[in-house]
C-alpha cells in the first residue's frame, strides 16, 4: 500500500447505482485519499451519493462532455500525481495498488490496458486492435490500449497538455499520444474491467470515427511527416505512373501528371515545415522541466 501523495477523479454523468458500489471499495482501500467526483450534469441521485460516502463533488449545470469532466478534476486536484477511472464501475477498485506499484517505478503514466474478455463487443475489441496499431505507429511506440480511461498520471505533465484534450469521449486517446510523442514514459498493466450497469453513453460509429480524427490530429501535432509522408509519396507515384501511361501511349507529359508530381512536393514541405514547428513544442516542452 502506497503513502505519496495522489487524488482520484471520476468524471460521471447519471451514474448514481454504479457509483454507490464503486465508492465504497475506493475508501476502504485509501481512506485518506482525495476523491473529486466531476458529476457532468447529472439527472439522478449522484450527488447524494457522493455526500454519503464522504467523496467532493465538483457539478457541471449542463453535460460538457466527459473529457471536460477529466479537465474540470484536474484543475480541482492539487495532488503530485492524478489517478483517473470511469464512473460507470467497470474499472476495480483492487486493481488501483498495481496501478501505484507501477507508477513508483518512474513512469509519468501508467495505463490499465484491457484484455480481450473485457470489450464490450466484437466491433470494440477489432475498433480498439485498430486504434492501437494505428497510434503505435504514428508515435513510435508500442500502445497497448488507447481508450482506457484507468490511468494514473504526473499532474504537472498532464496539465501541459489539457489544452489539447477534447470534451468528449476520446480524452484519453489524445494524452495517450500527447505522452508517447513528448517522450515521457508511459507504462500498461493488464486489467479485467468488470460488466457495467445501465447503458454506455459512447457510441460505436460515431465516436469510432472521432477516436480517428483524433489519432490524425495528434499526429500531425507531434509526428507530422508520418502522416504527410504516405501521401506525398502517393500523388508522387500516380504522377509518375499516370506519366509512363500517357507517355507510352501518346508520347506526352499532360498538364495532369504535372498536377500531381506538383501536390506530392507541396505536401511533403507542409509536412517537413509542420515537423520544424513540432521540433519547436518539444524544446518548449523541455525547457519547462
Amino acid at each position: 500500500m502506497t503513502d505519496f501523495n495522489f487524488s482520484i477523479v471520476i468524471p460521471a454523468k447519471n451514474e448514481a447505482e454504479n457509483l454507490d458500489a464503486l465508492l465504497p471499495g475506493i475508501r476502504q482501500l485509501y481512506p485518506d485519499t482525495e476523491i473529486v467526483v466531476v458529476n457532468d450534469g447529472s439527472t439522478d441521485n449522484t450527488i447524494e451519493i457522493c455526500e454519503n460516502h464522504g467523496v467532493r463533488v465538483v457539478t457541471h449545470n449542463f453535460s460538457r462532455g466527459n473529457g471536460a469532466s477529466i479537465k474540470t478534476g484536474a484543475r480541482n486536484v492539487s495532488s503530485k500525481a492524478i489517478l483517473f477511472m470511469d464512473g460507470d464501475g467497470q474499472h476495480k477498485p483492487q486493481d488501483i495498488p498495481r496501478l501505484l506499484e507501477e507508477y513508483e517505478k518512474g513512469a509519468d503514466m501508467v495505463v490499465g490496458a484491457r484484455d480481450s474478455k473485457s470489450q464490450a463487443s466484437v466491433g470494440r475489441l477489432f475498433g480498439n486492435y485498430l486504434y492501437n496499431r494505428l497510434s503505435s505507429w504514428i508515435s513510435g511506440f508500442q500502445i497497448k490500449d488507447l481508450t482506457s480511461g484507468f490511468r494514473i498520471a504526473e499532474r504537472k505533465k498532464f496539465m501541459r497538455f489539457l489544452y489539447l484534450l477534447p470534451n468528449g469521449f476520446s480524452y484519453p486517446t489524445t494524452i495517450t499520444m500527447a505522452f508517447c510523442r513528448a517522450g515521457y514514459e508511459v507504462s500498461y498493466i493488464p486489467i479485467e474491467t468488470a460488466s457495467r450497469l445501465g447503458k454506455s453513453h459512447i457510441s460505436l460509429v460515431k465516436d469510432g470515427v472521432r477516436f480517428l480524427i483524433i489519432i490524425f490530429k495528434i499526429g500531425t501535432l507531434f509526428s507530422p511527416l508520418k502522416i504527410f509522408l504516405p501521401f506525398s509519396f502517393f500523388f508522387f507515384a500516380v504522377g509518375w505512373l499516370y506519366y509512363f501511361y500517357t507517355y507510352i501511349t501518346s508520347h506526352t507529359f499532360t498538364n495532369m501528371s504535372a498536377v500531381l508530381l506538383t501536390t506530392s512536393v507541396v505536401i511533403f514541405l507542409i509536412g517537413l515545415v509542420s515537423e520544424q514547428v513540432t521540433m519547436l513544442m518539444y524544446k518548449e516542452l523541455q525547457d519547462e522541466e
